[in-house]
């Protein structure tokens, strides 16, 4: 509303969003407030995992798809298909400690975009210490503030020799439509497997797996960073969430999964192929603040 975001109860959620849109909103509240990071998206998924509750949610046209009695209130649908529930409208699983004081709707009803991490090239970048959540950390493409990572979690300048990137198993293709171009994800020191083989920012061949089957290529060691980061699993059990990526371009998160994801949709699901300049009904975001 008038340019700011809010978090406000039995809403439909805001879409049509693009990236620089959701941190523009949400900035604009003032000191300490922020599009999500990525990093705090990663926290409360793995507070979830270890408190032993995955949250469900509107991932199947308003319902859950694991528990199909449990439902929000619809406020986006075509006919009697519905698409988006109203905000914090679903049960108490639906919440992310299971009680009605919890993080409502982070499996589905809408994808969302955070803050503070990217894909460069197949490049994982970050935005260290979590400054994404500083007043107009600039987000922008050439930002200095992008770093990226070496398998000992040492932060670098992008374009560092050895830095960890999305590979796949599969070689990519030249096939210009959107499509799975097969194989699994891996994480590499180099992009052996583009997965577009013309590159560049277009939206064509991309890969997708689920987070706890994304497997380090061989001698490639793992940081305890990426992993906090919600970018690679810590065992074989993150409830089948899918992880999508296009490691070509510059592609910007959005987590959680939507209304149609089913299964895939979670606290863990993780999207990195599309560009900052996308924006669909299934698209939106969400703030959040600390005290600075």
């Amino acid at each position: 509303m008038n340019g700011r975001a809010y978090s406000l109860p039995f809403k439909d959620p805001t879409v049509y969003t693009t990236f620089d849109q959701a941190l523009s909103y949400c900035y604009a509240k003032g000191n300490g407030w922020h599009l999500m990071s990525n990093a705090e998206w990663a926290a409360i998924a793995l507070w979830c995992k270890k408190n032993n509750f995955m949250p469900r949610g509107n991932n199947n046209y308003g319902a859950d798809i694991s528990a199909a009695y449990e439902k929000g209130k619809a406020t986006y649908l075509s006919g009697s298909t519905v698409y988006r529930v109203a905000t914090g409208s679903g049960p108490v699983g639906w919440a992310h400690d299971n009680t009605n004081e919890g993080i409502f709707d982070l499996n589905g009803n809408i994808w969302e975009w955070v803050s503070g991490m990217r894909l460069n090239e197949g490049e994982i970048q970050i935005i260290e210490n979590n400054n994404a959540a500083i007043l107009n950390t600039d987000h922008s493409a050439g930002s200095a503030a992008w770093k990226a990572m070496l398998q000992d979690g040492t932060l670098m300048a992008p374009g560092t020799a050895d830095t960890l990137k999305v590979d796949n198993t599969t070689a990519g293709d030249s096939t210009a439509t959107s499509h799975d171009v097969g194989g699994d994800i891996t994480i590499n020191t180099v992009v052996q497997n583009q997965m577009y083989i013309p590159g560049g920012q277009v939206d064509y061949s991309y890969s997708i797996t689920t987070l706890e089957t994304v497997a380090a290529a061989a001698g490639v060691t793992i940081p305890t960073l990426l992993k906090a980061l919600g970018l690679f699993p810590l065992d074989a059990s993150h409830g089948g969430d899918n992880f999508y990526a296009r490691n070509y371009g510059e592609r910007l998160p959005v987590r959680g999964g939507f209304w149609a994801y089913g299964s895939g949709a979670g606290v863990f699901a993780l999207d990195l192929y599309r560009p900052r300049t996308y924006s669909s009904s299934s698209v939106g975001f969400r703030s959040a603040f600390v005290s600075l």
